[in-house]
């Protein structure tokens, strides 16, 4: 049964639900950037989407990543998935999906600050990143192909 006991499918559904969080803040926040990199720094439009870029960082994104991480370590460890191929490739995954979320943690605060390094042709291209990797994880989690 497992140090988790009756515990395990409620973990994993809490698992699942906070993933989805996650994984709809990384595919908001680029579409944010793109209609924020229209804006002119220091104007209304431009604080107030400082605004929903905060607040959808405190209240949805930081705290899904935190708790995936955690609640994918317990199942990790309850299943003992370390000794698995496929799980090796999708920690990696998800190591690279968890520096995306710092690249957008340090690029709002760039935008914050009336910066605009990147041109919107690339933030589009990259909005597409989180979609790539959550489609490779998922084929890992569910096909375990190696």
């Amino acid at each position: 049964m497992g140090f988790l006991g009756a515990a395990y499918p409620w973990v994993l559904a809490a698992h699942v639900i906070f993933v989805i969080f996650l994984m709809a803040s990384l595919f908001m926040i680029p579409r944010y950037f793109i209609y924020h990199h229209q804006t002119e720094p220091g104007s209304a439009e431009d604080q107030a989407w400082i605004e929903r870029e905060t607040r959808m960082k405190r209240i949805i994104m930081n705290p899904s990543i935190v708790l995936v991480w955690v609640l994918g370590l317990l199942l990790a460890f309850q299943t003992g998935a370390w000794s698995e191929g496929w799980f090796h490739a999708k920690l990696l995954l998800v190591i690279i999906l968890s520096g995306f979320h710092g690249w957008i943690v340090g690029y709002s605060k760039k935008l914050a600050r009336g910066l605009r390094p990147w041109p919107e042709k690339r933030l589009r291209m990259i909005n597409e990143v989180p979609a790539l990797l959550v489609t490779l994880i998922v084929i890992l989690v569910i096909a375990r192909p190696f």
